[in-house]
């Protein structure tokens, strides 16, 4: 992946950074985006000395059209093109139910999940349709959510319905431009810092659920990633085996 380029929003913590990091093992250049400074210089960090040069972070806010054309300007200013992008970031809320979803929450969380989705995937778009050569890959997060809901989810599971379906079209209008578009949904992963907490079920009970360490996610979006042109992953789930999902709402 020598003189390849991948940007990563969220790149600040969680999925995003391991990602990252896994994504520099494999001798990508990875464009580290996020609201914050500091913690994309942690992901630098957590990095291996020898790869921390491929380690670019950037921070800007993706629900900002302005700050999404500077950020992908500075990519093409300073590495020529755009190989992959990996729309990652993503704001959420506790689990509240529909009719006490505040207009600020949710303007928040659509805002953060498909709105930044739409605003960088154009960005994307515009960059890989004029570079030489030409095209390129765009990987969505979505999540099980994005499927089949969670009780008290209405904004969250709004919002990755339409990161579904703008994969969906961004698989569809990146066709004739060599641009591939395809989504990874995330199940339950282990958290790093706590025990995982028991979980609102679709008949009212309460349990703690299955989950998978990180570095499985981390596979698959270096599989994807990695995949030669015109060639495609369109959809994948990833989650623990015995998690809820199918049938879960």
């Amino acid at each position: 992946m020598d003189g390849r380029t991948v940007l990563v929003t969220g790149a600040g913590s969680g999925i995003g950074r391991a990602c990252a990091l896994g994504l520099l093992d494999d001798g990508w250049t990875v464009i580290l985006v996020g609201r914050r400074r500091e913690p994309l210089e942690e992901t630098v960090a957590s990095a291996p000395a020898a790869l921390r040069g491929r380690a670019v972070p950037f921070p800007a806010d993706i629900t900002d059209p302005a700050a999404v054309d500077a950020l992908f300007g500075h990519v093409v200013d300073r590495f020529g093109r755009l190989d992959v992008l990996f729309n990652n970031a993503a704001d959420t809320m506790a689990y509240t139910p529909t009719e006490d979803v505040g207009i600020e929450d949710w303007h928040r969380v659509m805002d953060s999940i498909a709105t930044g989705t739409f605003l960088c995937s154009r960005a994307a778009f515009r960059v890989m349709k004029r570079q030489t050569p030409r095209g390129g890959r765009i990987i969505n997060n979505g999540a099980p959510s994005a499927q089949v809901p969670r009780p008290d989810s209405v904004a969250f599971t709004a919002a990755k319905h339409a990161v579904a379906g703008l994969t969906r079209s961004l698989s569809l209008d990146g066709r004739p431009h060599d641009i591939s578009c395809g989504q990874i949904d995330i199940g339950n992963v282990t958290p790093p810092d706590r025990p995982q907490p028991a979980v609102l079920q679709a008949d009212g009970s309460r349990r703690v659920e299955a989950t998978m360490d990180v570095r499985h996610v981390v596979d698959m979006v270096r599989t994807m990633a990695g995949l030669p042109p015109g060639v495609n992953i369109q959809s994948v789930l990833v989650m623990p085996s015995t998690m809820p999902y199918v049938g879960r709402g």
